[in-house]
């Protein structure tokens, strides 16, 4: 009886959440980070086919990851509407919400899926050297075909997220990466009656894995102790007015996502005006940078599960604590990471490529991403702070504001050349980029002390 008196005394307490959020958080982060391998393992392969293939996976990849952010982040409202009732103790309303998220991915996954195959219009409309576009829409007609499995995926992990059971989603993507090392291989270089399909190969490796992580993800829902939500045991009908919750919380998440992705995939296809090298060069340090980033950002899908749970149970002040806690690990971790980049970045970027001039041009850009990996974290873990209180759309203007209406026309002016003087190139677009973080960091972190103290002390 002590014990268990001494560790309902500790809840809330500093030590323990920070405890069940590094819980939380550990699978997520390793979920992320084998995630973000996958895009590693396309640029390295790619770079070792040419310049040319790695910029066709770079641009392909600026169309693609944006749109399926958008459309993954309406589903993504599923999270903090599980944690929420799991909190209040509400499993059995569980199943049908995830359901509901079932049907959003389908449609929106069709509609995506036939977008892609049609993107070759927009390379085309921004001038891009025609051997390039022809790499690029290979790559993404490929990649189209896993679309929709991939967001049923994403609706059965955030079902097993929402309550609080994070092991899955790790275990599925570290599997799917050991699997696409082989595949890409055998797909990008040839082999076995296959003929070397370059770009092309890496998005018909990254649809199969695609199809095998829904496969398996409903492989754990059906067989799990997730089986007592009933998802798979009844069928549901489209129901609008749970459709219409989940959009209306839901597709602030998916364009605050789509803001910031969108923010560095346009600012990649402006840098495809430089050509093939500076292209591939900033496809490596956006790939470096982006598996810093993969652990704030599992710490920040963390985040959203474990506020979303306290004030579902009610305890605002541990939610309140809980955001603060993990923006403050966060910009620990962007610490020892900028060191580490600062000493062996040159090195790192040699394992990417062995041309010499796309390894100077891309450890020229190491000390501008130095500078906003503290940011970068701190804002996408005040924005999954905000989302475990289920708020959604003051974050997405304030993103788009930082992004777009800061940090992008700053990237323009010194990237594009408007003016002589002004003429930076690709790094005047780093800087853009590394402004419009720091101001959603800074903007955001206040937005969610305004909101958790308001619900901790309500007038």
């Amino acid at each position: 009886m002590l014990t268990i008196m001494a560790h309902d005394a500790s809840a809330g307490s500093s030590r323990y959440e920070l405890t069940k959020l590094i819980k939380l958080a550990l699978p997520l982060v390793a979920a992320q980070l084998a995630q973000m391998g996958m895009g590693v393992v396309d640029t390295i392969m790619a770079g070792r086919v040419g310049a040319l293939e790695l910029a066709g996976v770079a641009l392909g990849g600026a169309v693609l990851w944006p749109t399926l952010m958008l459309v993954s982040g309406v589903v993504m409202a599923t999270t903090p509407m599980i944690a929420q009732l799991n909190g209040a103790g509400k499993v059995s309303e569980v199943g049908e919400v995830t359901r509901q998220g079932l049907w959003i991915a389908l449609v929106l996954g069709s509609l995506l899926a036939m977008a892609l195959q049609n993107a070759g219009l927009v390379y085309r409309g921004l001038g891009i050297e025609a051997d390039i576009v022809a790499v690029t829409t290979g790559y993404l007609d490929a990649v189209s075909w896993g679309i929709v499995p991939v967001l049923g995926y994403f609706a059965l992990r955030y079902l097993c997220e929402g309550l609080s059971w994070t092991k899955p989603a790790m275990l599925i993507a570290g599997g799917g990466l050991l699997l696409k090392i082989p595949l890409n291989y055998w797909f990008v270089f040839g082999g076995w009656g296959i003929e070397p399909m370059g770009a092309e190969g890496c998005g018909w490796a990254t649809a199969l894995i695609m199809l095998l992580e829904f496969l398996a993800m409903a492989t754990v829902v059906q067989f799990s102790r997730i089986r007592k939500v009933g998802l798979l045991q009844r069928f549901s009908r489209p129901d609008t007015a749970q459709i219409g919750t989940l959009f209306k919380l839901g597709l602030p998440i998916g364009m605050a996502t789509f803001v910031e992705f969108g923010f560095f995939s346009v600012v990649t296809l402006l840098i495809g005006r430089l050509g093939p090298e500076t292209v591939a060069a900033h496809q490596i340090i956006n790939n470096l940078s982006g598996l810093v980033f993969m652990v704030p950002l599992g710490l920040g899908m963390a985040t959203s599960i474990r506020v979303g749970f306290n004030v579902g149970a009610g305890d605002l002040a541990a939610a309140r604590k809980t955001g603060w806690l993990a923006m403050a690990t966060s910009a620990g971790f962007a610490i020892v990471s900028i060191i580490v980049l600062l000493i062996f970045g040159t090195t790192l970027i040699s394992l990417y490529t062995e041309q010499q001039q796309v390894v100077g041009i891309a450890s020229g850009l190491l000390g501008i991403v130095a500078c906003f990996l503290i940011f970068d974290g701190v804002q996408v873990n005040a924005m999954g702070a905000l989302r475990g209180f289920k708020d959604t759309a003051v974050p997405f203007f304030i993103a788009f504001g930082c992004y777009w209406l800061f940090g992008f026309p700053i990237a323009w002016t010194l990237g594009f050349g408007f003016f002589t003087d002004l003429d930076y190139g690709i790094h005047g677009y780093w800087v853009g980029l590394a402004l419009g973080l720091v101001a959603a960091s800074f903007v955001l972190a206040l937005r969610f002390h305004k909101i958790s103290l308001v619900a901790v002390r309500p007038a």
